[in-house]
């Protein structure tokens, strides 16, 4: 029987940038009853809070939902308050180097981005995240830019030469991430395993860019059975599912 469901945010729980819907709340409330739950994203620690923590209700269950920001370079776990257990963080050195290339790699590229909403590449410690229309564009905006990834696909491919010391990952709808080699999603379930003292074997993990180059992908490298999806209503479903396969009449199934 699975233990501990895993799932990437932006895409998987929620619109990109955007908090979880009241209906997501209460599903992650059950799943919370009955099992535990991490989440592994791009976004940092304040994204999580704004994203997820606010918004679930306050019933004593934060012992079981372990928090991974910026792809699982950091880790925070509750002990009557939200603490963090480790941060693999970039020198300045290595932040600049990462800095240039990008910029390098986007004229490059021949991207021409003629209105953004906000900074385009945020310093996050661990990682450093280029947001091609900016921290704050409209989803729509966002959706419509590059729905297959064709535009940053072709960035990641220079990037994968110019910083082929660190970890160049794809996420949410607009976003390029960059961080330690190693230090990416299965490094963070691998992390998961060592502290929450649950075998892979006992995971499951849930994600929208599963796909080869895409943030989630690196998850499949632990061996953890993955669920694509194609977006948080899809997601509801697999909550639902499990759930259910864990109700009265159907204990001792596996799913």
């Amino acid at each position: 029987m699975k233990k501990l469901l895993i799932f990437d945010l932006d895409g998987t729980l929620a619109e990109s940038k955007a908090a979880i819907d009241t209906e997501m709340a209460d599903h992650l409330t059950a799943l919370l009853e009955v099992a535990h739950v991490a989440i592994i994203s791009g976004g940092d620690w304040p994204q999580f809070k704004k994203q997820v923590l606010d918004h679930l209700p306050k019933k004593n269950l934060q012992q079981k939902l372990s928090i991974l920001p910026t792809c699982g370079t950091k880790f925070y776990q509750y002990d009557k308050e939200w603490k963090q257990l480790y941060a693999e963080n970039f020198t300045a050195e290595e932040k600049e180097k990462i800095i240039k290339n990008l910029n390098d790699a986007i004229s490059e590229a021949g991207w021409k981005i003629t209105k953004t909403w906000g900074e385009q590449i945020e310093d996050r410690g661990s990682q450093v995240t280029f947001s091609a229309l900016g921290q704050s564009a409209p989803l729509k905006e966002k959706k419509d830019w590059d729905p297959d990834f064709s535009k940053r696909k072709k960035v990641q491919t220079i990037l994968n030469k110019s910083l082929s010391e660190f970890s160049v990952t794809l996420g949410g709808t607009t976003s390029i991430d960059v961080t330690k080699p190693g230090i990416d999603k299965a490094y963070g379930i691998q992390k998961l395993k060592e502290v929450l003292e649950i075998e892979i074997s006992e995971m499951m993990f849930v994600g929208d860019a599963l796909f080869k180059g895409g943030n989630d992908y690196p998850s499949r490298k632990t061996g953890v059975i993955c669920v694509q999806v194609r977006d948080p209503e899809e997601t509801k479903r697999v909550i639902e599912t499990f759930v259910a396969c864990l109700n009265d009449s159907y204990k001792g199934k596996e799913i």
